[in-house]
């Protein structure tokens, strides 16, 4: 199985009327690239394109014999330009928005001479991009699974990234409060009440629930870097896919919502299902069942398999 970080050196002009050099970095995972069906991952906001193996992000979905299998599948997942994975950073993020980084992605493609994929998937700020890939290039894919995600940034989670944006701008831990306010929204009350019970951490003289929000946002202080951190909360506040060109997507598409999702309301997703499937065929909801809220969608894996299977 091919693991090794690839590179594929661009020149590219934003929408802002910036030029930039990026170096696109993938990895590729499974079949032979032209030798197997080739799905392509889109990660989410602190994932990167390390998918499957030992250290893979979704690899309880990726891997040898998994639903996503890697023996019948080649699986190709780029990294956001400016995640940091790969080291390379952007200082002026807001000259890029998930409309562009669709574009790098689908100049990745051509450049790896793909034409056509089985399948897109991807989770929340990932799912989002590749809303606006298929908008560009509506032929592009077979099927399309976009998870906890809607095709536009609405208002609630806009507001959500607004107070992010405002504690990464801060000189005091920005990265360990923006983190710490961005779990409070990717779970949910009853998760978190349901996990810690008011049980009380007497080592560390704090409530275990502090305890666990710390952990988590010293945890990303540790492997993630401010500018990284502030270009994806950015992203994640812009995506705005073009609704006139949704029709002309040829892929069948199959929408997964989490029922208590703060950051992508199931209600929402369900609203987008209903509106696509007045003017497109084969289009499809599916709901997880969970009291983790967003982050179901990396903790349901059960679920979220079951539903994967019947797709693919």
């Amino acid at each position: 199985m091919k693991t090794e970080l690839n590179y594929i050196n661009l020149s590219y002009h934003t929408h802002s009327q910036k030029e930039y050099y990026i170096p696109l970095s993938y990895q590729l995972f499974g079949k032979d690239l032209f030798t197997a069906p080739i799905i392509l991952i889109n990660h989410a906001l602190t994932g990167n394109s390390n998918v499957s193996g030992e250290k893979g992000w979704w690899k309880q979905l990726i891997g040898e014999n998994q639903i996503i299998d890697t023996t019948q599948y080649t699986v190709l997942c780029f990294n956001i330009p400016g995640n940091g994975y790969d080291h390379f950073l952007i200082d002026e993020y807001e000259d890029f928005t998930p409309s562009d980084i669709a574009e790098i992605f689908l100049k990745g493609l051509e450049a790896l001479h793909i034409k056509k994929l089985y399948a897109i998937i991807g989770g929340s700020l990932g799912g989002g991009i590749a809303w606006e890939m298929l908008a560009k290039q509506p032929q592009l894919a077979e099927i399309f699974i976009p998870i906890a995600c809607d095709l536009k940034t609405h208002d609630w989670l806009h507001a959500q990234c607004l107070v992010q944006k405002f504690l990464l701008n801060g000189n005091d831990e920005p990265l360990q409060k923006a983190r710490i306010h961005a779990m409070l929204c990717y779970r949910t009350p009853q998760s978190l009440n349901d996990r810690f019970q008011n049980k009380y951490h007497h080592q560390n003289h704090r409530l275990e629930s502090e305890d666990w929000l710390l952990y988590h946002g010293n945890a990303l202080n540790e492997r993630f870097s401010l500018k990284s951190y502030k270009l994806m909360n950015h992203l994640l506040m812009n995506i705005n896919t073009e609704e006139n060109q949704l029709e002309k997507i040829t892929a069948r598409m199959h929408l997964i919502a989490v029922d208590t999702d703060l950051f992508f309301p199931a209600s929402e997703i369900r609203m987008c299902f209903e509106q696509l499937r007045e003017r497109k065929e084969e289009v499809f909801y599916h709901e997880i069942q969970s009291i983790h809220g967003h982050d179901a969608f990396l903790m349901e894996y059960k679920q979220l398999n079951n539903i994967i299977k019947n797709i693919l």
